[in-house]
């Protein structure tokens, strides 16, 4: 899964991709820093089924720490989009073609309103970060709705004459966009159209569709950034202002400094925690141990700085995912190879047990006989869904 950073330039993009990934994409205070996609792998936490069993696990594709479990999640930071994005402005089109393949969004915002709508530098409390998360919104469903619009009405005409489903019609006007049919089916049963003859629909007709298809299959959350140097009463502002999308309120630059300094041996902290502890503050700088205090403070009024907690919201929250255990022995919860719980995978929730064995290989999926859950022992259909942090044998015909 991919998820996409996106926002107008110079709000704290990077920073905030840097200190997930702990990448070092360029980032400086001034617009359009970033001038092609960054893209990286950042981790969201998940409790480690292995201490159930009370035997550490062999950790694969996703280290464990004290329990916890760092499943991948890959990233992509986009340049900056500006009001016309959607038309070519600011190189727009290339930018948002960078996104087709994300399922969902993190819109990155000023929360202290000190960057107007190009990025440039701006006394705060200048601009309302809720008008960005409207004018995206609509720079979104724009180009949407051009993708979904080229020579329409010819080709609508085709479908009518022919009798084809309109779900396949549309579905391969959007191939590029990622949106699974089944989400595609779901929005036309709730969106009013014309199903019957798509070649008289209207560009508003369009938009609509555009909007909701994207409302469905590419769910947004807005990083509330720079929260530092912003009062909380500004936060919920903002979340009364464009609810139901969810605000985090994030200090990317704090984050950064904690991570670089764990991996620098200076500290100790663990992404998502409300504090950190200095190992040797005699090995501090003046600077360092000035900057390090004034994150205590920010800790101190917000709890995290918000970046884990945002990604976490994200995968979990607004894009239904959970993590399951695939293994080979259900008793022993091992592969074949005798490792405890090597693998952690990210599945949408109500996975079915068979879609399951084709995340592990094709093969398995294709000759899947049935799966064995690794708790109760009992079988499996290949129907039935899966939920968060099982342990499955999936059962195949050699």
């Amino acid at each position: 899964m991919e998820v996409g950073i996106v926002g107008k330039p110079n709000v704290g993009k990077s920073t905030f991709f840097n200190a997930l990934t702990l990448l070092d994409a360029p980032m400086a205070p001034y617009p359009f820093t970033t001038l092609a996609p960054n893209r990286g792998v950042a981790a969201v936490r998940a409790p480690c089924p292995h201490t159930e069993k009370g035997t550490p696990c062999t950790a694969g594709n996703a280290k464990c720490v004290d329990g916890t479990r760092w499943i991948p999640v890959n990233l992509v930071d986009v340049p900056g989009l500006v009001p016309g994005a959607h038309a070519g402005k600011g190189l727009g089109h290339k930018f948002l073609d960078d996104l087709r393949a994300a399922d969902g969004f993190v819109q990155v915002v000023d929360l202290s309103g000190a960057t107007d709508a190009e990025g440039r530098i701006d006394a705060p409390g200048a601009h309302d970060p809720a008008e960005e998360v409207g004018w995206l919104e609509e720079e979104l469903v724009a180009w949407t709705a051009e993708i979904l619009g080229r020579d329409f009405t010819r080709q609508a005409r085709s479908v009518e004459l022919e009798g084809r489903k309109l779900e396949e019609f549309l579905a391969e006007r959007l191939t590029g966009l990622s949106i699974p049919p089944t989400t595609l089916a779901a929005v036309l049963r709730t969106t009013a159209v014309d199903r019957l003859h798509p070649a008289h629909w209207t560009t508003a007709v369009l938009v609509r569709l555009s909007r909701e298809l994207l409302r469905a299959a590419k769910p947004r959350l807005v990083a509330a950034n720079k929260c530092d140097r912003a009062s909380k009463d500004r936060e919920g502002t903002l979340a009364g202002e464009i609810a139901p999308i969810p605000v985090v309120p994030t200090a990317a630059d704090a984050e950064l400094t904690l991570r670089r300094a764990a991996r620098a041996g200076l500290i100790d902290y663990r992404p998502g925690d409300a504090v950190f502890t200095e190992k040797d503050p005699g090995r501090l700088s003046t600077a360092q141990a000035k900057a390090l205090d004034g994150i205590r403070g920010i800790l101190a009024t917000w709890g995290t700085t918000g970046v884990q907690p945002a990604l976490e919201r994200m995968v979990f929250e607004r894009l239904g995912m959970i993590v399951v255990y695939p293994v080979e022995d259900e008793t022993r919860w091992t592969d074949g190879r005798g490792r405890v719980l090597p693998d952690a995978l990210l599945v949408p929730a109500e996975t079915p047990a068979r879609a399951v064995a084709y995340r592990v290989h094709t093969d398995l999926g294709e000759n899947f006989i049935r799966a064995i859950d690794g708790r109760t022992h009992r079988a499996l259909a290949a129907d039935h869904p899966l939920g968060p942090n099982a342990v499955v044998r999936i059962v195949a015909r050699k």
